[in-house]
């Protein structure tokens, strides 16, 4: 018996607060005005995606102490933006990266319902955490947590934001204008919290919103993040979208799922995707070097080298030799605020490392970093990025993909305009909404009904 074609999820990662994008070609726009996140929605909006994905940058990175502007730099409020984008969508879901270290789950909690009710249920976040000191200072605790710490206090601080989303059970709203009564229960949204990192009471002021809570996404891949989200989260944001790390991370995160006494439905694995189009294969082979020298410039690939060098490599020419000076291995680091830092746990071993690699291939310092760097996910004709996208999720890569377009904000178009009919022609993407709610679109089913089934087991 043949297995059913799986259904691909598609969403769109608004390209800012990265060194993906683009910013300098010709047809690159803003990164902050308004009408580039309107582009960016209604396109993805009208190639049926699920929803729009935000990032979102707490303190801006430095390289020696300085802002680092060869990426992008700043992004407008989160939930600003997406209220905003409430106002010009009507089906896209909208999704936005919020951090569990530096806020509050009543003040979080609120803004998230009050989104869910104004964009008729379309809210969803990424819950994060925050690792660096260098971000803390913005903040008045300043510092940062342990990484035990930090995922104890997302736990808790999710945990205390569903029962605050489950302070209203939805029928505490009569509004009845013949006797004038308007609540029921003089008593909703009452909680109490007592716990390691939260002891609040009070009543949460927003009444239950159309998806009871919003979509939880979760970003982490330690031990300790795949196992928060198995217990906790609707989706996982995953940086794993080749062939076999992908099936690996699928397999291993759904398997987690049972002993919450979860099924393999109840959790989407999402990869983050870059793609480059072409009218060939083999055109689209050389757009796609094209792109990756336009998003590693020589300034750029000095700054890279100094994430691992620990050094100031300015004098140094991006399309010469790498140094023969060793890195400075010390916790007190020039960069400041990148995780890609943390990817060079032996500074030493990687510096020999590229050195065999540039010595091997005759690599300046700017091919080394374009040849070990990111490469697109998928580069092709429309057709085979259609076909690959299509054999990954069947093969359990994934259960669809963000995709990351390197400009902004018309680097979705070609994807929606070329890829997207193949997929809905092969079957296995759909041709127009069939629900509402972020819920519907992802096949996840509503907390109220989550909750009754385990009543009734």
């Amino acid at each position: 018996m043949n297995k059913p074609l799986k259904q691909i999820h598609l969403a769109a990662h608004f390209p800012g607060v990265n060194n993906t994008t683009v910013w300098s070609d010709p047809k690159a726009g803003s990164h902050i005005e308004f009408s580039s996140f309107v582009h960016f929605a209604q396109t993805a909006e009208r190639a049926k995606f699920d929803f729009l994905f935000l990032a979102e940058g707490l303190r801006l990175r430095e390289q020696s102490g300085k802002i680092y502007d060869l990426d992008v730099v700043g992004r407008p409020d989160t939930f600003t933006v997406l209220a905003a984008l409430a106002a010009v969508t009507e089906h896209l879901g909208l999704t936005g990266t919020i951090n569990s270290t530096f806020n509050e789950p009543y003040e979080v909690a609120r803004q998230f319902a009050s989104l869910d009710h104004l964009s008729g249920g379309r809210s969803a976040w990424n819950v994060v955490t925050s690792w660096d000191a260098f971000t803390g200072e913005n903040f008045r605790r300043g510092g940062f947590l342990p990484q035990e710490d930090r995922y104890s206090r997302a736990k808790e601080f999710l945990a205390t934001a569903n029962e605050l989303f489950d302070s209203w059970h939805g029928d505490e709203i009569v509004a009845d204008k013949a006797t004038g009564v308007f609540l029921r229960d003089a008593k909703a949204g009452s909680f109490v919290h007592e716990g390691q990192h939260f002891d609040i009471h009070g009543q949460f002021d927003v009444p239950r919103s159309p998806q009871g809570c919003p979509v939880i996404f979760q970003a982490g891949d330690s031990e300790e993040g795949r196992e928060f989200a198995a217990s906790s989260a609707d989706a996982i944001f995953s940086r794993y979208a080749s062939l076999k790390e992908g099936q690996a991370f699928y397999t291993d995160v759904k398997n987690r799922l049972a002993k919450y006494g979860r099924s393999h439905r109840d959790l989407l694995i999402l990869p983050a995707a870059t793609f480059v189009l072409g009218d060939t294969d083999a055109q689209a082979e050389e757009l796609a070097k094209e792109v990756r020298r336009q998003q590693v410039s020589g300034a750029t690939a000095l700054k890279h080298l100094e994430f691992v060098w620990n050094r100031d490599l300015s004098a140094y020419d991006p399309e010469g030799p790498l140094p023969d000076i060793d890195p400075d291995v010390s916790d007190n680091h020039i960069s400041k605020g990148r995780a890609q830092v943390r990817m060079y746990r032996d500074p030493l071993a990687t510096a020999r490392e590229w050195r065999e690699l540039a010595a091997a291939n005759n690599w300046s310092i700017r091919d080394l970093v374009i040849n070990t760097g990111n490469r697109q996910t998928f580069v092709g004709s429309p057709a085979t990025v259609a076909r690959t996208i299509n054999d990954f999720v069947q093969a359990d890569v994934s259960d669809g993909f963000i995709l990351v377009p390197h400009i902004t904000p018309g680097g979705l178009d070609p994807f929606a305009d070329k890829v997207v009919p193949l997929l809905q022609e092969q079957g296995v993407f759909r041709t127009e909404y069939e629900g509402t709610t972020l819920r519907d679109h992802l096949g996840l089913a509503h907390p109220d009904d989550v909750r009754g089934e385990r009543v009734a087991s």
